[in-house]
């Protein structure tokens, strides 16, 4: 398999599965700028849309969207660990969570990334912002150390992907300190170190 991956981006979010997985893979960067690979790909004729996280599985089909490749991998690889069986109450839990992260979350940090937003329109997403980690921040509030309780899973890879953001954006955590106290316990786990590592990104956001 190969990932295609952008540092500082959510690709680090599969990039981490893959690794607590322990499966065989290749990462090769992307430059969203150009949407060219490392190895001078045109990334739009692996990925259409434009954007990261690509998977390419052992059969050549290629993957897209981190919601759906890190399910997969986990569905195929460890079916009930990183991901609870399809059909129970559990799923339903986790694909909950990792629909806030991508569609409420992630999507809240989207105006930040335009260097001409104005000072009254950049204030209004921080607010935004700032409403959607009060959620986060809650559902980690009641002594569970990850999302869905005591295991990792692959909702856990995502929203330390994204929380990440928080750094590029000085948003200080200290504010939410549930979510801060996870951020510390996924940095230290040893698959997200050499995900990090690999990517050449600091060790924690």
């Amino acid at each position: 398999m190969k990932l295609f991956y952008t540092p500082g981006t959510c690709s680090l979010s599969p990039h981490i599965v893959l690794r607590e997985l322990n499966l065989p893979f290749e990462i090769e960067a992307v430059d969203l700028q150009t949407k060219t690979t490392a190895s001078g790909t045109d990334f739009l004729t692996v990925n259409p849309k434009g954007y990261v996280p690509a998977l390419q599985i052992d059969s050549g089909e290629v993957l897209t969207e981190g919601s759906a490749i890190v399910q997969y991998l986990a569905d195929k690889h460890a079916l009930g660990t990183l991901a609870p069986a399809s059909g129970t109450v559990e799923r339903a839990r986790l694909n909950g969570h990792l629909n806030f992260i991508s569609a409420e979350l992630h999507k809240a940090f989207s105006p930040l990334f335009n260097p001409a937003i104005a000072p009254e329109a950049r204030e209004a997403a921080l607010a935004n912002l700032e409403r959607k980690l009060d959620v986060i921040d809650k559902a980690l509030s009641d002594g569970r150390p990850y999302l869905t309780g005591p295991n990792f899973t692959v909702a856990d890879a995502y929203l330390f992907a994204v929380q990440g953001f928080t750094a590029y954006f000085g948003v200080d955590l200290a504010r939410w300190p549930h979510l801060s106290a996870f951020r510390d316990r996924v940095a230290g786990r040893a698959t997200v170190k050499a995900a990090l590592a690999a990517e050449a990104q600091p060790k924690a956001a």
